[in-house]
């Protein structure tokens, strides 16, 4: 059976995000990266609630991360504090200049809304959106269109609901790419290891996971990763399991008030990465117009109008 790192919605909304950009955020994010398994596991809880990291007691954040005091007091002093009250004090300062602009937007959403669960779906949905067409990078764009034309073989993996979005995204991307593997296309896990085995450093792991995240993901991306290859995450935030595995990030914001997360907005990025590639060379646009005349005997067709 496949198992959860995460049963709710735990996605990083934009005022998470602006927290991961901060100086502090940053910090955290390098020993989320290259630290400890006690310290991965605090310094993600601390980026996906800054907020209740500045008001818990160490007790209450030791038991949050899943640590003992002893090491949430070390983890404070391998970030520069000299204890945890120190860092309880910054997650606070930093939080209130991030925060601000965020929770000003917040108040005026909840203003327009009632109680009714269609309503705050599409603002989430719309805010989902917003966020992620704002923080989508051209550069980085341009740097997963390059890796991904230069790649022997591109794997493209997802698990569960992120299945669904792997399918779309190898759909875009086949017409483009030297050789594409839906890698959990169908046979479950230990099908999927096996597509994985001839990875090679020549090639690309574009990996999708979004909450609730599949360990199953993160354990073949990390096989990915020490087989060489290029890795791309599509994911919901810096917080995500996939983040510190990646090469390149690309950001979804997910979050939903019934959902466990909203795939609104990786549709988005996969759309724009599927154009980025299409439109990125002349041999491209050549090859998006023979597969257009090569399916067009098979699309319906609107009757001439003049006869």
């Amino acid at each position: 059976m496949k198992k959860y790192l995460h049963t709710a919605n735990s996605g990083m909304g934009v005022g998470g995000a602006a927290f991961a950009s901060s100086e502090l955020g940053l910090r955290l994010r390098e020993l989320q990266g290259s630290g400890s398994a006690s310290n991965r596991a605090i310094a993600e809880h601390l980026l996906r609630n800054p907020v209740h990291g500045s008001s818990q007691s160490i007790e209450d954040l030791a038991a949050a991360s899943g640590v003992s005091t002893a090491t949430l007091s070390r983890f404070a002093r391998a970030l520069g504090y000299r204890g945890y009250p120190d860092l309880r004090a910054a997650l606070a300062d930093t939080l209130q200049g991030v925060l601000r602009p965020v929770e000003k937007l917040r108040g005026a959403l909840a203003r327009q809304q009632d109680d009714d669960p269609l309503r705050a779906s599409l603002q989430d949905s719309l805010a989902n959106l917003r966020a992620t067409a704002e923080g989508l990078d051209p550069a980085v764009l341009a740097r997963v269109v390059k890796k991904l034309s230069e790649s022997s073989c591109v794997y493209v993996l997802g698990f569960g609901l992120s299945a669904h979005l792997a399918a779309l995204l190898t759909l875009g991307l086949q017409p483009f790419c030297k050789h594409l593997v839906n890698v959990v296309e169908y046979g479950g896990t230990e099908v999927a290891a096996g597509r994985l085995m001839n990875l090679e450093a020549s090639d690309a792991l574009l990996a999708i996971s979004f909450p609730r995240y599949a360990a199953d993901a993160i354990h073949l991306t990390r096989y990915a990763v020490d087989r060489g290859a290029s890795i791309i995450a599509l994911t919901d935030s810096v917080a995500s399991p996939l983040a510190p595995l990646a090469d390149e990030l690309l950001i979804a914001h997910s979050s939903h008030p019934v959902l466990s997360s909203s795939n609104v907005a990786a549709l988005l990025v996969i759309e724009a990465l599927v154009a980025a590639l299409m439109v990125s060379n002349g041999a491209n646009v050549d090859k998006a117009a023979r597969l257009t005349e090569a399916i067009s005997a098979y699309l319906v067709t609107q009757p001439d109008k003049g006869r």
